[in-house]
């Protein structure tokens, strides 16, 4: 048989990399028993519940939705348009809701998918949710640095940093070990 990189006539047609061995990927069949179990059980949830129970007005829409989401993000369907950013934004949300709906997302995702695939949905949605905790202003990281009167980025930092020939460094030639570098000897 020939190589399917050859291009030869009646060589399967593949793509190289990740995406030619997706046995980490769950089939949209998949996707939709994770999505519909998890949405079952946030929908319950002490803290999530509320959540939905405010947010959401017709399920099958808003799982039909999901589910396109979950499979553009996991396949690459192409299937999902719409903004996450956007759609938590008025939620209210705080770090203790992101934090559960992690853990229960990754306890549905182990209880229907195999195990590499319940692992590999829950590292996207770590990513996913960081992105939207960052987005929404709500990365606790971000939020200690502002409580310790530091810039949220360095690269906005209102003073530019010490040059080597900064006095103030403790290297009050300028020349020497650069800065941070602790005592040199004589």
């Amino acid at each position: 048989m020939a190589s399917p990189d050859t291009g030869a006539p009646g060589a399967p047609a593949t793509r190289p990399g990740p995406a030619h061995d997706a046995g980490h990927l769950p089939d949209e069949a998949g996707i939709t028993r994770l999505v519909h179990a998890f949405y079952a059980r946030a929908r319950t949830d002490w803290l999530l519940g509320p959540v939905f129970a405010a947010a959401v007005d017709d399920w099958d829409e808003h799982l039909d939705t999901l589910v396109r989401f979950w499979s553009s993000v996991l396949l690459r369907a192409g299937s999902y348009r719409g903004n996450p950013m956007a759609a938590h934004r008025p939620l209210g949300l705080d770090d203790p809701h992101f934090a559960r709906w992690l853990a229960l997302w990754d306890r549905t995702a182990h209880e229907v998918l195999p195990r590499d695939q319940a692992r590999h949905v829950f590292e996207t949605a770590e990513r996913i949710g960081r992105s939207l905790r960052i987005g929404l202003e709500i990365d606790p990281l971000r939020r200690l640095r502002r409580a310790d009167d530091a810039p949220a980025c360095l690269h906005r930092s209102p003073e530019p940093p010490s040059s080597p020939t900064d006095p103030d460094r403790g290297d009050a030639s300028g020349a020497g070990a650069p800065a941070g570098s602790g005592p040199q000897p004589e």
